[in-house]
């Protein structure tokens, strides 16, 4: 892979103070991953996907969450994201609560973990409701968190009720309804393994409605046939052609966040396929998968 645009990011950050994690998470770039993950995916026939955009990936290694190591590709490139975004939702939620604006009762709880386990559009949507549509990307904005950025290319960002009707406020960027950036998505998911997402214990209550995912495809459909006994937690999202993923995973003493968004009819096959060589570039193992030989995966 020689294109120099995919090594790390897109988009210079030197012009830009960054947040203590994310200075912590590009200092944590570490060339050996980098070039290991590069060849993982020339072996799946993905660096032309890569090279063209349709593919954004990033890979944090947080066994030792105080020195991570990063590698990506296309971090910085903000694509559409369908549900997965919807950990915005549940992030706003956890801060609606923690300022007293809302209740963690059953209620609430049975749509958070529907919204993210089953990928509820309807309950989504209501607890956009509850917690505010506006306040949802100001609070992805506000300068404690800057999960959208739009000196780094945007991020999250959440737009649109999960259901039939417009956008009621696209992002200022990319004109996207629904979108994400890989690097981002890894922050939150680093924010929220070191307890930095609102509280440490509502960190852990958002965690433990990630785990235990109720859509088995993509990352999860790949890790159940590698690795059966790893602990998940995770958002995907798939619209047409649009397919993304996004984890913690944890096994063998070994903890990392994956996210890959990507841009074509085979994305999720994909997914399916990268979450195993990923896992396999933490715990130092072989390439394990098939080559992507469909033509789409060459256009």
């Amino acid at each position: 892979m020689t294109v120099a645009v995919l090594a790390t990011s897109l988009f210079s950050t030197a012009h830009a103070a960054l947040p203590a994690d994310a200075d912590v998470l590009r200092n944590g770039a570490d060339p050996a991953l980098q070039a290991r993950l590069e060849e993982r995916l020339d072996a799946l026939k993905l660096d032309d996907s890569v090279a063209a955009g349709q593919l954004s990936v990033a890979l944090v290694d947080v066994t030792d969450p105080d020195r991570p190591r990063l590698a990506q590709v296309n971090g910085d490139a903000m694509l559409y994201a369908a549900s997965l975004p919807k950990i915005a939702i549940l992030f706003a939620a956890f801060q609606r609560i923690d300022e007293g604006e809302l209740a963690l009762d059953a209620e609430t709880r049975d749509l958070m973990t529907r919204m993210i386990r089953q990928s509820s559009n309807s309950a989504a949507t209501e607890m956009m409701r509850r917690v505010g549509r506006e306040y949802i990307n100001d609070l992805l904005r506000s300068p404690e968190y800057r999960l959208y950025d739009e000196e780094l290319n945007g991020g999250l960002w959440v737009g649109k009720d999960y259901g039939r009707g417009s956008a009621y406020m696209r992002d200022p960027l990319h004109n996207l309804s629904h979108g994400a950036t890989a690097f981002q998505v890894a922050r939150f998911y680093y924010l929220l393994e070191t307890g930095q997402l609102v509280s440490p214990e509502l960190s852990r209550e958002m965690k433990a409605i990630l785990g235990d995912p109720g859509i088995n495809h993509k990352f999860v459909g790949g890790l159940a046939a590698a690795v059966p006994g790893a602990s998940i937690y995770r958002k995907s999202g798939s619209w047409q052609d649009w397919h993304a993923d996004s984890a913690i995973v944890e096994h063998d003493g070994r903890s990392y966040i994956a996210v890959g968004l990507a841009q074509n009819p085979s994305g999720g096959e994909w997914l399916e396929r990268l979450i195993v060589e990923l896992d396999g570039l933490i715990m130092d193992g072989a390439i394990r998968t098939a080559e992507l030989d469909s033509p789409a995966a060459q256009r």
